[in-house]
């Protein structure tokens, strides 16, 4: 009888549990579930509670109900025996964090904190922190923070600590009642094992932890605010775990709740787009994996420490061992799309795609791929939830230029496609040219899977070939496989993630490659697209900070006058 490992991939809307095969790395089962709450950008659960700006948050219990629905589920359909499921790995979305009591309790579940926006879950996308990352930055820069350099010059909103000091900020009562702020990762293997292990790939890329220094000194903290002085003893925690790890044995109660076997190994937490760079096969340097959904995350390994401007990080062992990790990364992909559609498109398009048997995207898909590079006159900036890499600035916004009465939505839809491509180029070329060389491409994801339209544009656009993940599930897979290590080769598992990738890591045989008259074309755009890149990102014109101040002061008056 064969060995299985289980691997859960946290994503923005829903999660997925997919049952593997050790040995052989065949995915024998997948099973989806939708967050009951979804993701809560206007209102909290009791539907009056509002939100206001750059806010994204999401429910605690929605995670559980992942365990709870699809673990039974991929066992039912395998028909596999819980007996023969050695291992078990989650990877998440990050930085998400929420902050818990002295029992793990989330405090949004505590009846007297439930109305207070502070107390959940806040995502990865969560911008509404820009202000405390702001001043972290302009603190830390003006102290010579050596810890600046290796997260590109500047440190996200939407990472731990400028979410943690919003969270003082705003809700202190919140603050003072948390034992814990915690990454849902972690808190997700807490819930399975009984013991918190702090994951050190979200410690590295989004805590501002280091291997060799660890967190930045108690003096910078005070320098923020004297209330944070303490705050790694007081909120997070000096003990850092390593990716790759045991973080612990499923329990009793965890096992009721999944369908596992008790004692069931369990890998420390890990992040979906790190996790997935074994499940592609990538176990050397050099090589850059795009992780494409809602978000891009472009995770690249290799063999020394090198400052790259407007990177999400570098950390030491973050991605596999023996290796540096670094990590960029685009805020809005499929995102932009769904926003297109959503918004944009006539009814017409709608009633075609309908009677052709098609979902919107498809349609524009296929319409938009009968033009030539460059027919539409269009050029986009791919900021519409922001610049994660190589700006680092939630403040920017998005950009479509070269409009006309003529203009059609296929058009439009084929520009934010080609304007992802070149901040994706934009991330390669700065790698390169701070050092870090990236020789081949892979991709992942549903958007890699299923739009060959944009892989082309992406490989043309690059001027690379572009391999696939064979995988649909890939986040998925690359959890199942640490799951597996966290098992152990005496108990059917592997004893490194290397061994892991070299039998169950795989891509497709097909690849894209660039067709060199539409990447000649694509030379002269993305020249454009850089300079407006610079003209808008860089301070030249601060239009995009203008508007939004006025946006947001235009609603503060509106809300007064409704109060009044």
């Amino acid at each position: 009888m064969g060995k299985y490992s289980i691997g859960v991939d946290y994503g923005t809307q829903s999660g997925r549990a997919v049952l593997v095969e050790i040995g052989t790395g065949k995915e024998v089962a997948t099973a989806v579930k939708p967050y009951t709450h979804g993701v809560m950008d206007e209102f909290l659960p009791d539907g009056t509670t509002k939100l206001e700006h750059d806010w994204a948050l999401q429910h605690p219990t929605d995670y559980l109900e992942v365990l709870q629905i699809t673990i039974p589920e991929v066992l039912e359909k395998a028909q596999v025996s819980p007996e023969d499921v050695v291992g078990l790995g989650i990877d998440f979305t990050a930085c998400t964090v929420l902050p818990i009591d002295e029992f793990g309790t989330p405090l949004c579940l505590k009846p007297e904190y439930r109305a207070n926006p502070h107390s959940y879950v806040k995502l990865w996308k969560h911008h509404a922190a820009q202000d405390e990352a702001n001043r972290l930055n302009e603190i830390a820069e003006q102290r010579g923070e050596a810890f600046l350099k290796r997260y590109g010059g500047k440190i996200s909103s939407e990472w731990m600590i400028p979410k943690v000091w919003q969270i003082l900020n705003e809700a202190p009562d919140i603050y003072e009642a948390a034992d814990q702020i915690l990454e849902a990762t972690d808190w997700v293997i807490y819930q399975l094992t009984g013991e918190i292990n702090r994951n050190s790939c979200t410690a590295g890329y989004k805590a501002i932890w280091h291997k060799q220094e660890g967190y930045p000194s108690k003096d910078f903290f005070k320098a923020l605010d004297p209330r944070l002085e303490n705050v790694v003893e007081e909120k997070l925690s000096t003990k850092i775990v390593p990716i790759g790890a045991k973080a612990g044995e499923i329990t009793e109660a965890a096992a009721k709740l999944t369908g596992l076997k008790p004692g069931t190994a369990a890998a420390v937490a890990n992040v979906d787009a790190h996790v997935a760079v074994p499940a592609v096969g990538i176990t050397e340097a050099g090589k850059l994996l795009m992780i494409m959904g809602t978000s891009t995350c472009h995770i690249l390994l290799g063999e020394e420490e090198r400052i790259v401007p407007g990177m999400c990080g570098v950390v030491e062992d973050g991605v596999l061992p023996g290796f540096m990790g670094y990590e960029a990364g685009q805020s809005c992909v499929g995102d932009h799309f769904e926003w297109f559609t959503e918004n944009c498109v006539p009814e017409s398009y709608q009633d075609e795609a309908k009677a052709k048997g098609v979902n919107i995207h498809q349609l524009l898909t296929e319409k938009a791929s009968k033009l030539k590079v460059g027919q539409s006159g269009l050029l986009a900036l791919d900021w519409w939830n922001g610049n994660r890499s190589t700006l680092v600035d939630a403040d920017l916004t998005g950009v479509l230029l070269g409009t006309t009465l003529l203009t059609k939505p296929e058009e439009i839809y084929r520009a934010l496609i080609e304007a992802t491509a070149y901040g994706t180029r934009m991330i390669v070329e700065t790698f390169r040219d701070n050092g870090v060389p990236v020789n081949e491409v892979y991709a992942a994801g549903g958007i890699a899977e299923k739009n060959s339209l944009m892989m082309q544009i992406y490989s043309d656009v690059l001027n690379m070939d572009i391999k696939i993940s064979a995988s649909s599930q890939t986040p998925a897979l690359g959890s199942a496989m640490f799951g597996a290590v966290a098992a152990g080769k005496d108990r059917g598992g592997y004893d490194t993630i290397t061994d892991a990738a070299k039998e169950m890591g795989r891509v497709k045989d097909e690849y894209y490659q660039p067709k060199l008259k539409n990447a000649a074309v694509y030379n002269v755009l993305y020249s454009e697209y850089a300079r407006l890149y610079d003209y808008f990102g860089r301070g030249e014109n601060n239009v995009m900070k203008t508007l939004k101040k006025l946006k947001n002061a235009s609603s503060s008056e509106k809300k007064e006058e409704t109060v009044c």
